[in-house]
């Protein structure tokens, strides 16, 4: 009898407590309750949340990279094509980008969206190369800007020295009369004596190389003619028609700049989409490595936390058998 009054007292105030299951519903417990009977329950929650944000972010980067590779293929051959356009221009006007002249223009050809990897950044440092080339007492340099993302890091710098800024170009499918229009303002909106458009230049889908294209303008051409230079053998050429020399070498200024605005704008619409499937599929993978080690880091802890309650459970048995 004295043992087991020793015994009620023993269990006396765990069975008259307001609630008396309380300790062992850690595992079923709601995570307002679960923070208050410790934190060991709460972190596989946690785990479990990270594990679901890092699955959810890896099915995004995926289908990216698929829209991506869609794009690839619809532009690629639109580039491919337009390479013809402007290599007639360059046999007979040539392309010299060390000429000296007096008015720069830098048109800079960069994408509207990010997660692209490093092209937009490449075709703001070589732009930047160019104007510090070009710069002095008496020359001038001025940007024109293609895409948000070049218009984003040259506004820091050179807001001053920005003529012409264009977005949302790739909104509609690219095609040679959008293009055309687009090169038309460009012209009667500028002075210059050399236009120098920078783009990078498609290669492969993890590949491509930053490109600067130069369009001259009629009295520079036909000066460099006149003096014997890399455009002497112009003169050969005979003209027809009733069309004077300076306004045939309007006529082809105008004419090369499109086709070279057309083919620099698909190289670098081409150029963007390669570096965003390869950007996504690294994130895919990236996240699929960090799926794993959260998936081990849950595993870990979960079976840390069955331990716990295995050794509490045995504890509290061998208590009772005491």
């Amino acid at each position: 009898m004295a043992a087991l009054r020793r015994e009620g007292r023993r269990f006396a105030a765990p069975l008259i407590s307001n609630n008396p299951i309380k300790p062992f519903r850690s595992s079923f417990a709601p995570a307002e309750e679960q923070a208050l009977l410790g934190v060991r329950s709460i972190s596989t929650q946690i785990v479990r949340n990270r594990m679901k944000s890092v699955r959810n972010i890896q099915k995004i980067t995926k289908a990216m990279k698929m829209v991506a590779a869609s794009k690839l293929r619809a532009i690629q051959t639109k580039a491919e094509n337009s390479r013809g356009l402007w290599q007639p221009f360059t046999a007979l006007l040539g392309d010299t980008p060390s000429v000296d002249v007096k008015k720069n223009v830098i048109v800079t050809i960069s994408s509207d969206k990010g997660l692209c990897g490093g092209i937009n950044s490449t075709s703001v440092k070589i732009s930047r190369g160019i104007r510090k080339l070009n710069s002095g007492p008496d020359q001038e340099s001025k940007y024109v800007i293609l895409g948000e993302k070049a218009k984003v890091q040259l506004v820091r710098d050179s807001k001053n020295d920005i003529e012409l800024i264009i977005t949302e170009l790739q909104k509609n499918p690219l095609n040679y009369t959008q293009v055309s229009v687009l090169a038309d303002d460009i012209l009667k909106n500028v002075e210059y004596d050399a236009l120098r458009i920078v783009f990078n230049k498609f290669q492969s889908v993890v590949s491509f190389l930053p490109t600067t294209a130069t369009v001259l303008s009629p009295e520079v051409v036909e000066k460099e003619a006149e003096s014997g230079g890399k455009l002497g053998e112009l003169d050969s050429y005979e003209i027809e028609g009733g069309e004077t020399k300076s306004e045939v070498l309007q006529n082809l200024t105008e004419f090369q700049f499109s086709c070279v605005m057309f083919n620099a704008v698909l190289e670098n619409a081409c150029s963007e989409q390669g570096a965003r499937m390869s950007a996504m599929d690294s994130s895919s993978r990236n996240a699929g490595e960090m799926l794993d080690r959260l998936t081990l880091t849950y595993n870990r802890t979960r079976q840390a936390s069955i331990t716990t309650e295995l050794i509490e459970i045995i504890s509290g048995a061998s208590a009772l058998e005491g």
